[in-house]
């Protein structure tokens, strides 16, 4: 469950992206991070996990339960970082500067809802980041992490969050596939 990231945003990240890279981030080249595919760019606000079709209305009905009330508020990207550390990065990311609030009240209010469905309450607390990519055992990435921390250091992108996703991820050869399966539209 997430907030999409607005299609003018993704153009300027899939930018700095592939200058990260120095090459197309669309197929995994040799000694590369797995890159995550532009169009599906979002910032997640809970992860279920594997997760039987069968619940895809009640999942939908807590989307919109959750979103509801919830006025639109503005996002900003700003600074890169690298969990766990940029010395030993297994993900990269863009931070996010404006409507972390927000962010995590979204993330509370859909925890609740799931909650009530029989998901565990999420343990962690929110750390918005939109990931960039995975570098799970790449040679070298922690050079990547130290360039996109400098290259994202001035970096300041803006849009109106409007909606709430459910995606669906299809893992296999390249980079995740998200298909958004509901939305809600924020505030209805």
């Amino acid at each position: 469950m997430a907030v999409p990231v607005a299609d003018d945003v993704r153009e300027t990240v899939a930018r700095l992206m592939e200058q990260l890279a120095g090459a197309p981030i669309d197929v995994r080249g040799p000694g590369q991070p797995r890159w995550v595919r532009v169009e599906g760019l979002h910032l997640t606000l809970r992860f279920l996990g594997a997760t039987p079709d069968v619940r895809l209305q009640e999942l939908s009905a807590a989307v919109t339960a959750a979103a509801r009330g919830v006025a639109p508020f503005r996002v900003e990207l700003t600074g890169g970082g690298a969990f766990p550390t940029p010395q030993r990065p297994r993900v990269l990311w863009i931070g996010i500067g404006a409507g972390v609030p927000e962010l995590g009240a979204l993330a509370r209010r859909l925890d609740g809802e799931l909650q009530r469905l029989g998901w565990p309450p999420e343990e962690r607390p929110f750390a918005g980041h939109l990931t960039l990519a995975r570098t799970d055992g790449v040679p070298g990435s922690d050079e990547k992490a130290r360039q996109l921390i400098e290259l994202a250091r001035d970096v300041r992108l803006a849009w109106q969050a409007d909606r709430l996703v459910l995606y669906k991820s299809h893992l296999g050869r390249g980079p995740t596939h998200y298909e958004a399966l509901t939305e809600a539209r924020l505030g209805d």
